[in-house]
C-alpha cells in the first residue's frame, strides 16, 4: 500500500510539473509575441470626434462615398443627397409637403473642407452641357486642382471633371452606352479614378458593371490601354459566388473598386469581392496580389486604399466595409500590422467605411455608406509598437497606452 501510494504521489508530482511547464513554455510564448509586437513599428491614429464642424442650413449627408484631398490639405467628399436619405426622420424639411417646420434637407453632392474641418464650398448635381451620374460615385483630386466623378448607375458609362470649384470641363463616354470591357469609347459603371501627374494618365476603376483597369489621356480623353486581373484580357461572363477555398479567380469580380498609381509606378488595384489586392506595372503587367480577410463574403473587404505620405509610401491603408475596420499593411510585402475601427457609430467606429485618402501630414479621413453617412478624420500620432493585432476604437489618449 505504501509502495502504491508512493507512486501515486510521483504521479502526481510530475502531472504537477508539467503543467507547471506547460504553463511556463505558454507565458514565454506569449511574452515572445509581446515582444515582437512591441518591435514592430506602424503609424499610429486616434479620431478627432470633434471633426468636421456641424453643417450649416439643416444640411445632411447621405450615403458617403468618395473623398480626396488635394494640395492645400482641403478635403472633398461626394454624397448621394435625398436619394439615400430617409424621408421620415432625415430629410422631412424636404419632402412635398414638408413634414418637418425645419430640419432637414440633403447637402450639395461636393462639399469641400479646410483642414480645420471648415465647410468653405459646395457644388454639384445636374447641370447644362454634361450629364451628372445617375448615382454618383468617388472623387478625385488631379495634380491640377480639377475634380473627377464617377458612377455606378446601370447607366453610368461615363465619368465627368470640373475644375476645383465646380465648372464643367469634360465628360468621357456617355450615358447609357456602355459595351461592356472590351469599349474603348464608353465605360462600365467607373468606381474611382486616379491621375498621374508625370505620364498625364487617368486610371478608371472600371467597375460595377465592367471587370477592368482603364487608362486614358487626362487631356484629351483618348482610349490608351486597359486589363483585367492578372493583366488577362477581360471577361464579363458571371463568375458566381465568391468562395474562398476555390482557385483564384482569374478575372475581377465587381466591382473592380479603386485603381490607385503609388509614386514608384505600380498600381494598386481594389478587387472587392475577391478579398484581394492586386498589383500591376503601368501598362498592366501582373507583378504580386494579396488576400485580405480571405473568408469575407457578400461586399468583400478590399473596398479602398490610401498611402502613407512619406516619400517612399512605405504603408498603405486599406478600408474594409464589410468587417468596419481600417488595415495598416507594409505596402512592400502587403503584410497586415495592425487595423483599429469597428462596428458602430460611435466616433472611431464604421458603418459602411466606403473611401479613404491621407493628408500631408499622414491625417486619415474616411467617408461611409449606407446607414453610416459621414466624414471622420483619423490623426496621425507617429509611429510606434504595435501592441495589438486589433486595435477597435482609436479613441484618444489610447495610442499612448
Amino acid at each position: 500500500m505504501l509502495h502504491v501510494k508512493r507512486e501515486l504521489r510521483i504521479g502526481a508530482s510530475l502531472v504537477g510539473l508539467l503543467a507547471a511547464l506547460g504553463i511556463a513554455h505558454a507565458l514565454l510564448e506569449r511574452r515572445a509575441d509581446a515582444a515582437a509586437r512591441e518591435a514592430l513599428q506602424a503609424p499610429l491614429f486616434e479620431v478627432d470626434p470633434f471633426w468636421p464642424r456641424p453643417l450649416p442650413n439643416h444640411w445632411l449627408l447621405g450615403s458617403a462615398i468618395g473623398v480626396a484631398v488635394d494640395a492645400r490639405d482641403h478635403v472633398l467628399i461626394v454624397h448621394r443627397g435625398g436619394s439615400s436619405l430617409n424621408e421620415r426622420t432625415e430629410m422631412s424639411a424636404a419632402t412635398t409637403p414638408p413634414t418637418a417646420q425645419e430640419c432637414c434637407v440633403p447637402a450639395p453632392a461636393i462639399l469641400e473642407f479646410d483642414p480645420a474641418g471648415t465647410l468653405v464650398a459646395h457644388w454639384g448635381g445636374p447641370g447644362e452641357g454634361y450629364e451628372w451620374p445617375a448615382s454618383n460615385h468617388g472623387i478625385s483630386v488631379d495634380h491640377k486642382g480639377n475634380v473627377w466623378i464617377g458612377g455606378n448607375d446601370a447607366k453610368d458609362a461615363h465619368v465627368v471633371k470640373f475644375t476645383r470649384d465646380g465648372k464643367f470641363l469634360m465628360q468621357f463616354g456617355r450615358q447609357g452606352k456602355s459595351g461592356g470591357s472590351h469599349d474603348r469609347e464608353n465605360f462600365g459603371r467607373v468606381a474611382k479614378i486616379f491621375v498621374d501627374p508625370k505620364q498625364n494618365e487617368a486610371y478608371f476603376a472600371d467597375g460595377y458593371g465592367n471587370k477592368r483597369v482603364a487608362v486614358i489621356d487626362a487631356d484629351s480623353g483618348q482610349f490608351k490601354r486597359y486589363w483585367g486581373a492578372y493583366g488577362n484580357p477581360p471577361d464579363d461572363a458571371d463568375l458566381g459566388k465568391y468562395d474562398p477555398d476555390a482557385p483564384p479567380a482569374q478575372q475581377f469580380r465587381n466591382p473592380v473598386h479603386c485603381a490607385e498609381l503609388a509614386n514608384d509606378g505600380l498600381v494598386y488595384v481594389c478587387d472587392r469581392a475577391n478579398d484581394r489586392i492586386q498589383v500591376f506595372q503601368r501598362d498592366g503587367r501582373f507583378v504580386k496580389e494579396a488576400f485580405i480577410a480571405k473568408r469575407t463574403l457578400g461586399d468583400g473587404s478590399v473596398w479602398d486604399i490610401a498611402f502613407s505620405r512619406d516619400p517612399g509610401q512605405k504603408y498603405l491603408y486599406l478600408a474594409d466595409g464589410k468587417n468596419e475596420k481600417v488595415y495598416v499593411l507594409e505596402r512592400d510585402s502587403l503584410n497586415i500590422l495592425t487595423s483599429f475601427g469597428d462596428g458602430g457609430r460611435q466616433p472611431g467606429q464604421f458603418f459602411g467605411v466606403h473611401s479613404i485618402a491621407t493628408d500631408s501630414k499622414g491625417n486619415i479621413y474616411t467617408t461611409e455608406t449606407y446607414e453610416g453617412k459621414r466624414l471622420q478624420k483619423f490623426v496621425y500620432k507617429g509611429l510606434g509598437p504595435v501592441r495589438m493585432p486589433d486595435q477597435g476604437p482609436p479613441w484618444p489618449g489610447a495610442s499612448s497606452k
